[in-house]
């Protein structure tokens, strides 16, 4: 009788030779781990096989929960996937140098272009435009910036994806930096020869379409090349060159708003040339001829336009939306600087026009130098100190309180320290802001395969917020009969909006 005992699991399993077909068995060759060398599959094998991390991960937790989470790991999720963090999603594994390069390329760039973008955009064309029609200026800055940023979200995503799709021996992403700054270039050229409101409006539309160009490859290069080590650092270097360049551009646009062709000059060769600099700086975009892609096609076009779905995709929206609202609480009042101070903080100072565009330049200078000097201190420290403690979500989020907090003291004291004070506070916020939210963004990318795609989709929340943030504050001045007083407390509303979605995103601390 006990030699006819059938153990359970033991002597009634199946002869697998005979149970399994071949595939099967081929299927069960792939997950064999060889014990002998298990370093060389933890770190190289799972960069370049995702078949062999999701098959990894099935095996050793069948049920999916992974961190906590009920559903299946998605293992195209940026936030989930399971490189090596010194490995860059393009596959390559950049050396210290190479990191710091990269750094520094997306540093002195962001410093051109913000210096020449906020100058242009914040001083000189609406100096341009209330030159030329003094009754229409809140009106025409309005339409600039929302037909602009129909242009710019269009092109954003167009060229993200033509970009992802590029195949050459210089990269995907090197020959749409360089062209593209050419022609943004040329289109603030011509505006020295402008004084037509309708040409304004055609050039301004002409600068969206090439800085984005430009832009939206230039922004995926941080998916593409740098690893999620050192995604903070760089970012937190990015942030400091963008608020280095937008407060000194507001400085340079404060000295220039006597001689706008000048700026308008200056600005032409700023933008012509960043490409060529930021490409000279950086390590070499290796050719990518050999590397597969999608049929260009009407199609692939099209589905550029369809925003991420699926498991994963609701953290993106609100990355989106609450990018969207900072930012529209941003261009709110920085977009309309120059109006604030002549007709608000100085509106009760019985100055003639041209001493009042003096009298605000200097105001406006000052701040600028106040936003610099902390928005510079709160990059460099909060993007180190976001990769030390690993914390991307609740810096961002609280970077918005403290850009309402700002907000709060023009409201509060109608005078030049009212705006001294909101360039302390709320400088440093944004500095924050600037320094982790694209490391924040580049977290939750579904897909890191569609990073330009993505980011494209993800960036044109600065466009939508031009739209929104100058929509607001034009239609409140409007209603109001050329008051600006309501703009600020509507601009604390919007930015607490941001901070509230942002803290909605899950599984980022």
């Amino acid at each position: 009788m006990v030699d006819d005992f059938i153990r359970p699991g033991i002597d009634d399993r199946p002869d697998l030779d005979k149970a399994l077909t071949p595939e099967q068995k081929a299927a069960v060759n792939r997950l064999a781990i060889n014990p002998t060398n298990t370093k060389t599959i933890e770190s190289e094998a799972a960069v370049e096989n995702t078949d062999r991390q999701t098959a990894r991960m099935a095996e050793t937790n069948p049920s999916g929960a992974i961190a906590g989470r009920s559903e299946v790991a998605d293992p195209k999720s940026a936030f989930l996937d399971m490189r090596d963090p010194m490995v860059a999603a393009n596959g390559s594994r950049p050396s210290k140098l190479d990191v710091f390069r990269l750094g520094a390329g997306f540093t002195f760039s962001l410093i051109i272009t913000g210096i020449v973008w906020v100058s242009l955009s914040s001083i000189l064309v609406p100096q341009l435009v209330d030159t030329i029609a003094p009754g229409q200026r809140e009106g025409f800055i309005g339409l600039i910036n929302a037909v602009g940023s129909v242009v710019a979200l269009i092109a954003n995503i167009v060229f993200g994806t033509f970009s992802d799709l590029t195949r050459s021996k210089f990269g995907k992403r090197t020959l749409w930096i360089c062209s593209g700054g050419v022609l943004c270039g040329l289109c603030v050229f011509a505006l020295t020869f402008t004084r037509s409101l309708p040409l304004i409006l055609l050039l301004w539309c002409g600068m969206q379409l090439f800085y984005n160009w430009m832009n939206a490859p230039f922004v995926a290069t941080l998916s593409d090349r740098v690893p999620d080590k050192f995604r903070g650092t760089v970012s937190s270097f990015m942030g400091a060159g963008g608020v280095l360049g937008q407060t000194t551009g507001a400085l340079v646009g404060s000295m220039l708003i006597t001689n706008i062709d000048l700026g308008f000059a200056i600005g032409a060769i700023g933008f012509a040339m960043v490409g060529f600099l930021v490409i000279g700086i950086w390590p070499r975009e290796g050719s990518n001829l050999d590397e597969p892609r999608e049929p260009l096609s009407v199609k692939t076009v099209l589905m550029a336009f369809i925003p991420p779905h699926g498991k994963g995709a609701r953290n993106f929206y609100y990355a989106l939306f609450g990018r969207l609202m900072m930012v529209a609480g941003y261009q709110m009042i920085t977009g309309y600087q120059l109006y604030i101070v002549k007709y608000y903080t100085l509106s009760d100072s019985g100055l003639n026009a041209d001493d009042l565009s003096t009298k605000a330049a200097g105001i406006i200078a000052t701040m600028s130098v106040i936003t610099m000097v902390v928005s510079l201190l709160a990059a460099f420290i909060s993007g180190p100190v976001s990769d030390r403690l690993g914390m991307r979500k609740v810096p961002v989020a609280l970077s918005s309180v403290l850009f309402a907090i700002g907000a709060a003291m023009p409201w509060i004291f109608r005078d030049a320290m009212g705006m001294f004070l909101f360039a302390a506070i709320a400088g440093f916020g944004y500095g924050v802001y600037n320094a982790i939210d694209q490391a924040l963004n580049v977290s939750i990318l579904p897909n890191p395969a569609e990073a330009g795609k993505d980011l494209g989709v993800l960036n044109m929340s600065n466009t939508l917020s031009t739209v929104l943030g100058s929509g607001l504050t034009s239609g409140l001045v409007m209603m109001t009969g050329g008051n600006y007083a309501l703009v600020f407390p509507v601009c604390i509303v919007v930015v607490l909006i941001a901070a509230f979605l942002i803290m909605r995103i899950k599984n980022v601390k």
